[in-house]
């Protein structure tokens, strides 16, 4: 199995997960426009009209804001939650659309995706962990606070992409109003570093060879301090670290 992203930031999230044989390839979020999604998938030598579905995790433009115009114009189905679909209905029409839930998985082609319910200032906010059998890919963005539940869903992983949103003393010194300062670091916010790393040092990670730092927030966090977090966990095992970008994501990586 192996994954890629188009980009990960406040400005626009999407990744794609592809089985092991390349026979089904599914989009988690969208938050790009249509024609700068296109071309992003380009760069990945990924065609839209391939994708067996996409996956939405919350409501948030930059997760949800172009999911459905490439759903429309593809004819490609969207899983999504039954609060985050109410949350954007009016966008919705024309669009085939899948409900899921926390803990009920459920198969696209050779992957089986389980999605699992995190904390965060949205309506039903799950988050997704893809399996071709062989592997196992665990995502987690868009999360206020590690919870038991995120700790024990993502153990087993071969490949993890972890939110890594914010250094805690750079927002405090930000010039953010304090409203949003609570709201980024509260428990339905994002994580922080330490708040990624202390996930990290909980899961179970025999099987964990590869980390990717994401969702950095570009004014209050850099590469460095995310990865130094995630270094400072697993840094004495062999576990490759990477950090996401808004402009280019990353190009495509295996999961083992």
């Amino acid at each position: 199995m192996r994954f890629a992203s188009l980009g990960s930031g406040s400005e626009g999230n999407a990744l794609l997960i592809s089985s092991s044989s390349g026979n089904t390839t599914v989009m988690l979020d969208c938050g790009f426009g249509l024609k700068e999604t296109e071309r992003r998938l380009q760069r990945l030598q990924c065609d839209p009209s391939t994708l067996a579905g996409i996956l939405v995790t919350h409501e948030h433009s930059d997760h949800v804001g172009g999911v459905f115009k490439l759903a429309r114009r593809y004819a490609i189905p969207v899983w999504i939650s039954y609060g985050t679909l109410q949350a954007v209905i009016t966008q919705s029409d024309g669009v085939d659309i899948r409900l899921c839930r926390d803990n009920a998985s459920f198969i696209i082609g050779e992957l089986t995706l389980q999605p699992y319910t995190v904390p965060h200032d949205a309506r039903e906010p799950l988050q997704f962990v893809a399996s071709d059998g062989l592997r196992r890919l665990g995502v987690l963005t868009d999360v206020g606070m590690p919870t038991p539940h995120v700790v024990a869903t993502l153990g087993l992983c071969d490949a993890l992409l972890l939110e890594c949103n914010h250094d805690s003393q750079m927002l405090a010194d930000s010039s953010y109003p304090h409203s949003l300062k609570s709201r980024i670091s509260g428990p339905y916010g994002h994580l922080s570093n330490d708040h990624a790393s202390q996930i990290l040092d909980a899961v179970d990670r025999s099987r964990l060879n590869k980390v990717v730092g994401a969702h950095l927030s570009q004014q209050n966090n850099t590469p460095e301090l995310a990865r130094s977090a995630i270094e400072a966990v697993v840094g004495e095992e062999d576990v490759e670290v990477l950090i996401a970008c808004q402009e280019q994501g990353f190009d495509w990586l295996a999961c083992a």
